[in-house]
């Protein structure tokens, strides 16, 4: 089994260290992780917005860093989401608009292939206990994209679960939206803010040591509310809670 590692732009860019992450749990797992440098964005930022046409030679670009695996995995339910509910929707319109098939076949390649993390640990790698130990507190934010595109369900939960040491606290309000969006923070900001605050101030009520989500985009919209806040919990991805051993404890 070749998995690729699609890593993202906000982690590569951001949170490189979830990158690594991901690749040290995949490996002590026993998948073969590869990188094709090529990759770039998923496009989710451009059709968006709009920007259907300035999206397509992403789609095409994907399909062909990674045709050389098996799967695709990312840490990001977000751009995982992007692949999967929206590369079929450019194919098709391409194919009503008579260009052509090229964009609906990239589609169909890349779509069946392409996981987020968790999704891949549980249901196709069969794992739920990956061997980790984070001896804290956390909380958990279930990212919209996760929640309700990809329907990822109860997966990241069950594996902080069989996490040792680490005690698992309900987030009131768990399922609201954070108020990131993407550009909805650009567009909306004051809706945006006032959102991330509940999300924060639901968070803190917890007492919890850390604020883990799947997405480290929500996590950076939460993680700055907290910053400014100078609150007493830090948000952190799954991928580096489920990286972490008693061996090689996250710093």
């Amino acid at each position: 089994m070749r998995v690729g590692l699609f890593v993202t732009c906000v982690n590569d860019a951001l949170y490189p260290r979830t990158g690594i992450a991901v690749v040290k749990l995949l490996e002590r797992l026993g998948v073969e992780v590869g990188f094709p440098a090529g990759q770039t964005c998923c496009g989710q930022p451009q059709f968006n917005t709009g920007y259907r046409r300035e999206t397509e030679p992403l789609v095409r670009r994907y399909d062909r860093e990674f045709a050389p695996y098996d799967y695709v995995v990312t840490p990001s339910g977000s751009c995982a989401a992007m692949v999967r509910d929206n590369y079929p929707r450019i194919g098709r319109k391409a194919v009503a608009e008579h260009r052509g098939h090229e964009l609906a076949d990239a589609a169909a390649r890349s779509v069946p292939k392409t996981y987020e993390l968790t999704e891949f640990l549980v249901d196709v790698l069969g794992v739920v206990d990956v061997g980790a130990y984070f001896p804290h507190s956390v909380t958990y934010h279930p990212s919209c994209h996760g929640l309700r595109m990809l329907g990822l369900g109860d997966r990241p939960r069950r594996l902080l679960d069989a996490v040792r040491g680490l005690e698992l606290r309900e987030l009131e309000g768990a399922e609201e939206c954070c108020g990131f969006g993407g550009t909805f923070a650009v567009k909306n900001a004051d809706v945006s803010a006032a959102m991330g605050e509940d999300k924060v101030r639901n968070a803190v009520s917890t007492g919890a040591d850390v604020l883990c989500g799947a997405d480290n985009s929500c996590l950076m919209h939460i993680g700055g509310i907290l910053r400014r806040q100078d609150a007493p919990l830090r948000a952190l991805h799954l991928a580096e809670i489920l990286a972490s051993t008693e061996e090689e404890p996250h710093a």
